[in-house]
């Protein structure tokens, strides 16, 4: 009897263990479904899909030239095709023959192919799809004093440069305090000098200019000063918005045992380019390429 009893508690046991698990969700196989499920996506994972049309950056990006594309119709395989958009915008598409593409958002280059299509009698109600393949027209070159200087994609359409300069990784330590900007707008060269803490600290929104193929961004090397004699540190050093010369000796470790900060000399070049000496007060600012002789002191 106690053996029965038993039995059955462990059988019920059983039975209650098989019912907890079927009703376990099942381990998702990819971001959507996990993030369904309830179950956690690691960071990363859940990216922009060109392919969606609702996506932020298939709205606004514009084909370019050198961008390529692969174009389908839904149940119409013949038709898809890779193709990459020429110097003039334009790809070769069956049927319908070139396409004059450039400029276009994704979403307006598959409505005017649908139409292309429609219009030809080809197919009666196309549904076209564009996957942007690889970006090469829409982008931005910036060199000079950046962490990671390179050519980048611009995937939206109102990509700033502060944008850009986080995307390279910003300036180095070494690096100016302002960058130049050069492309071309409405067919005409242009060129702006941008002050980079301007836009943050000043929030100089104008500064912000909106980014457009083939611009470049160039951030110079920072100006420098020189100091040598008896000084406890010689050298180059870079110049600080506003700095002293009592801030250039500071730099410098201040002056030595030796050495007298009554006593400079600062040599500095005038608009003939030539070399002119003169006593400096502490309280005036450093110029670029400027050189600070510390004397010993007559005591």
């Amino acid at each position: 009897m106690k053996t029965s009893i038993r039995k059955a508690l462990l059988a019920a046991c059983l039975l209650a263990s098989l019912a907890a698990q079927a009703q376990t969700p099942a381990p998702a196989t990819n971001p959507a479904t996990a993030l369904a499920a309830g179950a956690p996506v690691q960071p990363g994972l859940l990216k922009p899909d060109p392919g969606n049309p609702a996506d932020p950056a298939r709205q606004d990006y514009r084909l370019g030239s050198g961008d390529t594309i692969g174009v389908q119709v839904f149940q119409n395989p013949d038709l898809a095709v890779e193709a990459r958009v020429s110097e003039s915008g334009v790809i070769g598409y069956p049927l319908i023959g070139s396409v004059q593409l450039g400029g276009l958002s994704i979403a307006e280059a598959e409505k005017k192919i649908a139409d292309a299509l429609r219009a030809g009698g080809f197919v009666r109600a196309p549904q076209v799809n564009i996957v942007l393949r690889q970006v090469r027209g829409n982008q931005v070159a910036v060199l000079g004093q950046v962490n990671r200087p390179g050519r980048f994609a611009l995937e939206t359409s109102n990509t700033r440069v502060s944008d850009m300069l986080a995307a390279a990784g910003g300036v180095t330590p070494g690096g100016d305090d302002v960058l130049i900007l050069t492309g071309q707008r409405q067919g005409q060269p242009f060129r702006r000098v941008i002050d980079i803490p301007g836009l943050f600290l000043n929030q100089k929104q104008d500064e912000d200019v909106v980014l457009a193929g083939g611009d470049t961004l160039f951030v110079n090397k920072a100006p420098v000063f020189y100091i040598y004699g008896q000084a406890q540190r010689p050298g180059p050093y870079r110049i600080e918005r506003g700095m002293t010369v009592m801030q250039a000796l500071a730099q410098g470790g201040g002056p030595t045992a030796r050495g007298s900060q009554n006593r400079l000399k600062l040599h500095r070049r005038d608009a003939a380019g030539k070399v002119v000496e003169t006593d400096p007060e502490l309280s005036d600012l450093v110029r670029a390429e400027d050189v600070i002789y510390v004397r010993e002191s007559i005591f």
